[in-house]
């Protein structure tokens, strides 16, 4: 069924143009179909305020509309000290943890299930008998290290994937971590050896930081609101979309 936004058809070309912006997604499809819809109702609309001139290509006019309809103050100082106080964990450097992992590593080839059955398994093992860690890491694990017993050495702030240092890094327990961790790469089991806390920075060190990362959340939140506004006014069919659950806005 051909997907239609305000009575005019969505082309292969058009879809096809959003495709290499979407390849890691879980339906690269679906959402190269949506960012052609939204790319098309932007532009619709900037045309109508009279925004497009001369030869704007699609990025730059949903810039300027953006910009314009949905625009986003820049965060004040208090705004900024309330988050550096909140997160007392955070804004730190010299901060490290020495770590070892077993990894398991998800392939198109391994249900997950049965990778994750496996998992499981092993680090119940290990916690029953900690001491047998660096021989399951080199018998098991798919990383490299495994044939170190798993050592990864001091890990610091930003040198892992975002959802390993989130784990490693959020508790200031020692020992094997009680739960598997997930990240892109796979199922990891951790064992934490030592750690530092580092240093915290000063607030006027990452005060432009924190500026930086209020101003970009509230900016993702507003384009979203206005994303969602554009959907319902339109009339789009072809393709099921629930507002601002949709992942157009996502």
């Amino acid at each position: 069924m051909p997907v239609t936004v305000n009575g005019v058809e969505l082309t292969d070309a058009d879809i096809e143009r959003e495709m290499d912006h979407h390849h890691d997604a879980p339906n690269p499809a679906q959402m190269a179909t949506v960012s052609a819809i939204l790319r098309r109702l932007m532009r619709t609309e900037a045309e109508r305020l009279g925004i497009v001139h001369g030869d704007m290509d699609d990025d730059a006019v949903a810039q300027a509309l953006l910009m314009q309809e949905a625009p986003v103050p820049d965060p004040d100082e208090s705004s900024c000290r309330r988050h550096y106080d909140s997160r007392p964990d955070r804004f730190r450097e010299g901060e490290w943890v020495e770590v070892e992992h077993i990894l398991f590593q998800v392939t198109p080839r391994v249900p997950l299930d049965a990778l994750r059955e496996i998992a499981q398994q092993t680090l119940a093992l290990i916690k029953g008998d900690p001491s047998t860690f660096a021989s399951h890491a080199s018998a098991l694990s798919n990383c490299p290290s495994g044939a170190g017993g798993g050592r990864l050495g001091r890990v610091f702030r930003g040198e892992t994937a975002p959802e390993f240092e989130r784990a490693v890094f959020s508790t200031q327990a020692q020992g094997v971590m009680p739960q598997l961790v997930e990240t892109r790469f796979g199922l990891h089991i951790v064992r934490v050896l030592d750690r530092c806390d580092g240093n915290r920075l000063p607030f006027d060190a990452v005060r432009a930081d924190i500026a930086r990362a209020l101003s970009d959340a509230a900016r993702d939140r507003a384009w979203k609101q206005y994303a969602s506004l554009l959907i319902g006014r339109a009339s789009i069919t072809g393709i099921e979309l629930e507002g601002a659950d949709s992942p157009l806005v996502q």
